[in-house]
């Protein structure tokens, strides 16, 4: 598929309004690609799990404005509400899970079938995810979407494919690609139609405070829940990651240095004020020496 269409799709929900303005521009102008679309899914539901309790948490007003000097600037050409009508929840549910569950996110509050609607959504043959809080740096003279199509069009297995996770250490690894039995939903580049062959997913609870049900077979924990409202569902990484370990798929980490991805974890006032810069020196493809192959960002050795 020598002209394969891919969309971008990115998260945006209230805890991220304090940094979106500079990230989701770096983000679009790193990847330097010619998407089919580039979709903004905002989060509307009301926020669970530890994103109640992130810093600097904007309103809905706040973050619709956001989306929406994002989409004037033509930083991104959609903004879209994940679609939280109920009979597209059972409906999605169904294909991906076998059956329907009360729950639209996990115990963190991330969307579960926000990321469903981000693939189910796609009009291209592939759809780059990524997390909105992400920073990246890429090589002009290097294109790494086009790379993982490629690739993943030579090798049928290859389930998602993603850049070098941190920046580059001295060490050189051989090959083109790693092969991993892991899933990260932060950054994922997939063929939409391919992921259907991953489909059902296992349903994964977490643990349930009262220990006895943690013992109960898993279809009698959703049983359960649907009738009581109660319990937590796992991480959609960690089950998607049970469903690589149990088939022949997997995941692919390039090992080309001149793409590679950062998370920030802090959302402090300090992170924030250093952000500009942060994002100015990962363009460059400047970065601290302790940093190197890790792929958390290390906030002493930046800021």
């Amino acid at each position: 598929m020598a002209n394969a269409t891919c969309s971008l799709s990115i998260f945006v929900a209230r805890p991220d309004t304090s940094f979106i303005l500079q990230t989701i521009p770096h983000l679009v102008k790193v990847n330097n690609f010619p998407f089919e679309e580039k979709v903004l899914a905002v989060d509307t539901a009301s926020l669970t799990g530890d994103k109640v309790y992130r810093p600097s948490i904007g309103t809905m007003e706040e973050l619709r404005d956001c989306a929406d000097k994002l989409l004037q600037a033509g930083v991104v050409d959609r903004v879209v509400d994940i679609n939280y009508d109920v009979n597209y929840h059972n409906q999605m549910y169904r294909k991906h899970f076998g059956r329907t569950i009360r729950f639209t996110h996990n115990y963190k509050g991330y969307p579960i079938l926000g990321s469903i609607f981000g693939i189910e959504e796609c009009k291209s043959d592939y759809v780059l995810h990524f997390d909105s809080d992400m920073l990246m740096y890429q090589n002009p003279n290097f294109n790494w979407i086009e790379e993982g199509i490629n690739l993943m069009e030579k090798n049928p297995k290859m389930m998602f494919i993603r850049p070098m996770a941190g920046p580059p250490t001295n060490e050189n690894k051989s090959g083109k690609f790693e092969v991993l039995k892991h899933f990260g939903s932060r950054v994922y580049l997939i063929n939409c139609n391919r992921f259907d062959k991953l489909l059902p997913l296992p349903i994964i609870w977490y643990s349930f405070r009262q220990k006895w049900i943690n013992y109960l077979p898993n279809q009698l924990k959703t049983t359960l829940s649907n009738l009581t409202g109660k319990g937590k569902l796992d991480s959609w990484e960690i089950m998607v990651t049970r469903k690589l370990q149990e088939t022949d798929y997997y995941r692919a980490d390039l090992t080309n240095p001149n793409a590679w991805t950062l998370h920030p974890k802090d959302r402090s006032p300090a992170f924030i004020q250093a952000l500009p810069e942060i994002i100015a020196r990962i363009e460059r493809g400047d970065f601290p020496i302790q940093q190197a192959g890790s792929y958390d960002l290390i906030p002493e050795a930046w800021y």
